[in-house]
């Protein structure tokens, strides 16, 4: 029984010893597949400093604080800051028609405010029916509404006033705002290692052939 035992436990040592020596084997080959060369990691190291270096010129050439505060300044002078020219003509036709839309608002209210007050003086007892000084000075295309009417148009007016201002500020901060955003996209995409295809190709989702867009960092 002797013998035997001692030929078990040889065997069982002997399986255990190769399987430590395939186990090491085969981490060794995993860990030289996953190695990356000196080289390579120094050449990315570089990339990245360089891309960054980039980057920071960039800002400093473009600034997204100089950008928005000229635009707030001046419409448009944000765009010709980042050098984006054809912008100016919608900044100044968004601007210009809202800025007209208002002091129409602002022109037609007055002339109905005025011919609200001339309409209802007159109207009065004590007047008689006579023209007040106010309904003199209105415009004679107001004269034919009913009081009630020109009330109601004035206060109208009043609202479009308001509505035509805040459309003025909001056109005004876009302005701001799209001139701050084109000044931080000018860093936008200065790395090498950014790649950007179309590839012909077979498609198992669709089934079919077709083209793709790849996007792919080297």
């Amino acid at each position: 029984m002797l013998p035997l035992t001692k030929k078990i436990s040889h065997s069982i040592l002997t399986i255990l010893i190769v399987l430590i020596t395939c186990t090491a084997s085969f981490a060794q080959n995993d860990s030289n597949r996953n190695l990356v060369p000196v080289d390579t990691l120094v050449k990315r190291a570089d990339t990245t400093i360089r891309n960054e270096k980039k980057v920071d010129s960039v800002l400093k050439k473009h600034s997204p604080k100089k950008a928005a505060l000229r635009s707030a300044i001046l419409p448009g002078w944000g765009q010709v800051y980042n050098k984006k020219y054809w912008k100016i003509p919608i900044v100044y036709a968004a601007l210009g028609t809202t800025g007209y839309i208002f002091f129409y608002n602002l022109g037609t209210y007055k002339d109905l405010r005025l011919a609200y007050k001339g309409k209802y003086l007159a109207s009065l007892p004590q007047n008689q029916g006579r023209d007040s000084t106010f309904y003199k000075q209105m415009k004679p295309k107001y004269r034919v509404f009913p009081t009630e009417d020109l009330r109601y148009y004035r206060d109208e007016f009043r609202r479009n006033i308001d509505y035509s201002v805040l459309f003025f500020a909001l056109f005004w901060g876009l302005n701001v705002v799209d001139a701050a955003v084109d000044a931080h996209l000018k860093s936008f995409d200065v790395s090498p290692d950014l790649s950007f295809k179309i590839k012909a190709g077979y498609s198992p989702l669709a089934q079919t052939n077709g083209l793709s867009l790849i996007l792919a960092f080297k």
